[in-house]
């Protein structure tokens, strides 16, 4: 059985430094060298898991196949190494405590005083080897959130201390932190990372490696006096520079030799060679389309970015693809109406109405779709999204003007969406929804068929609500295809308008499957049905 070995990422002196994309790069850079890498994020709120948080608090919520609403981190962690993570992979303080107290109230603890060291720490260390347990593990990188200082991260930094003391070489910890340059004295200022190096010592943690976040290079004099007074070596000190795309930053990693440092300080073999020739090639892609589009996204958070992240980055692999670059226009679903979609969608090259939660914008989601329906616009509808898209036609082509969800209006004469059978009797709200992966059937004489070129297909799923069956004849004989079909429980998974150039509504989430390696099939399609629309407009 293979002994994993441990890297941890800490942050210092300000979060969004970049942590997630920094442990991603590092496993990319490893999978290169022939490893067999896995990422995991401890966040230190005490909710169990994001699911229940406010996009705006938190970003978007990713599902993993397994079902869990994990950090959005785990999105890149998947992009990045194109490896499916699970709930093993997100571990937050609420489920730690969780654990430590439903194990207390069985008695696990034979009447011993419970205590945040050991029980807690002991818990966070076991929650963190599970994976590396399993043996199909060289390496587990941990990414620790938040920034070291921080009160709810003192029981995860204590963990971390305990197992370099008992790991040894096989444990590793990389410190991210900011070297800001200051226009006034036009110099880089080291001291917030000797003050975060410092406050990461007083918790009885050294790095072995410091990664500075900047937007100037590091000369050798600034990269000697942070090792210096930072007490690691001059080739552990690394500079994170601003880039371009986050997907430059293996890249930058491979020229600062970070997991070169990373074998070397774990005593593992250096393989001579390393293939991300594929990465490299999607870069060259990237900055070099051919083409360029106009998308866009309509929803209810779009002024925050972090809300629809996996869509964004599924737009680039989709690009990319089709070596075209994408730009994403968000507009507010509040924003719409009647009387100003036709200037708000002024050069716009196609729609894809977002998934969410909640009455707020529902009607300019459906005013959009209907332009983008009768203006042969090519669409896409992601869950929310696409229940839009059934109310939308319910209202304007099968002439039921009260259509609705009951998500929306439970008293509405057409309930064209409804609540799952299986989520009625349910009142907790986290983690109680349609999550994770479930199988759908294609119909052949699709473009979801055409898309993925194979019948039986598995996507992730996050809804309460859906398709009601009742009306599925209906629409089909008004020029509503039910396309995709789980079949379990016959319930409707993608519907699409045949007489349309390219409209698609899906129940599922898409965006969350889509990598480097592997671009979503719809993301795909999707924008080449875009390039196919501005084609046609010359």
């Amino acid at each position: 059985m293979k002994v994993t070995k441990y890297i941890f990422v800490t942050g210092g002196v300000t979060s969004s430094l970049g942590k997630g994309i920094i442990s991603s790069s590092l496993a990319k850079l490893l999978q290169g060298r022939g490893f067999s890498v896995t990422i995991q994020k401890l966040d230190p709120y005490i909710n169990i898991d994001p699911g229940t948080l406010n996009p705006y608090e938190h970003g978007e919520c990713y599902v993993t196949e397994d079902g869990a609403e994990t950090d959005l981190d785990l999105g890149h962690y998947e992009r990045f190494s194109n490896e499916p993570t699970s709930q093993a992979n997100n571990i937050t303080t609420g489920r730690i405590y969780q654990n430590v107290i439903s194990k207390e109230r069985k008695g696990e603890y034979l009447g011993t005083t419970v205590q945040v060291v050991p029980h807690i720490t002991d818990e966070i260390k076991h929650r963190i080897q599970i994976l590396g347990q399993s043996g199909k593990y060289d390496f587990v990188v941990t990414e620790i959130g938040g920034t070291v200082g921080d009160i709810e991260s003192f029981p995860f930094v204590e963990a971390i201390r305990q197992m370099r003391w008992e790991l040894g070489r096989n444990c590793v910890v990389i410190h991210l932190t900011l070297v800001p340059y200051l226009a006034a004295a036009g110099e880089l200022k080291t001291k917030p990372t000797q003050h975060s190096v410092k406050k990461l010592l007083e918790q009885g943690v050294q790095p072995d490696i410091i990664i500075c976040r900047t937007e100037k290079h590091l000369n050798h004099s600034v990269r000697t006096k942070i090792a210096q007074f930072c007490n690691v070596e001059p080739s552990s000190v690394m500079q994170s520079i601003d880039a371009k795309s986050i997907y430059d930053v293996p890249v930058l990693m491979l020229e600062e030799k970070l997991d070169v440092e990373i074998l070397r300080k774990t005593n593992t073999p250096i393989p001579n060679k390393i293939d991300i020739k594929d990465w490299e090639q999607f870069l060259m892609h990237l900055h070099n389309p051919t083409a360029e589009i106009t998308v866009a996204l309509v929803g209810k958070y779009v002024e925050l970015k972090d809300a629809y992240k996996s869509i964004h980055e599924a737009f680039i692999h989709g690009g990319v693809a089709n070596k075209c670059k994408v730009h994403v226009k968000p507009i507010h679903s509040e924003q719409i109406d009647a009387q100003n979609i036709a200037e708000i969608f002024e050069g716009i090259d196609g729609v894809l109405v977002a998934p969410g939660f909640g009455n707020r914008g529902i009607e300019g989601k459906i005013t959009a779709i209907e332009y983008a329906r009768k203006n042969e616009i090519p669409f896409f509808g992601i869950c929310l999204g696409m229940q839009c898209a059934v109310i939308e036609f319910a209202r304007n082509v099968l002439g039921f003007k009260d259509a609705h969800s009951t998500e929306m209006n439970a008293k509405t004469k057409h309930p064209v969406i409804h609540l799952m059978g299986e989520q009625k009797k349910i009142k907790e709200k986290g983690g109680t929804m349609r999550l994770g992966a479930y199988p759908c059937k294609l119909d052949k004489n699709s473009i979801a068929f055409k898309q993925y070129s194979e019948v039986m297909i598995s996507e992730r799923h996050r809804h309460r609500f859906e398709f009601n069956n009742d009306y599925r004849d209906q629409y089909v004989k008004n020029g509503m295809k039910t396309t995709g079909i789980n079949p379990t429980k016959d319930l409707v998974e993608i519907i699409e308008i045949e007489k349309h150039p390219w409209f698609v509504g899906v129940q599922f989430h898409p965006e969350y499957k889509s990598t480097v390696a592997c671009p979503h099939p719809l993301f795909i399609g999707f924008v080449r049905a875009m390039l196919d629309y501005t084609s046609s407009k010359k």
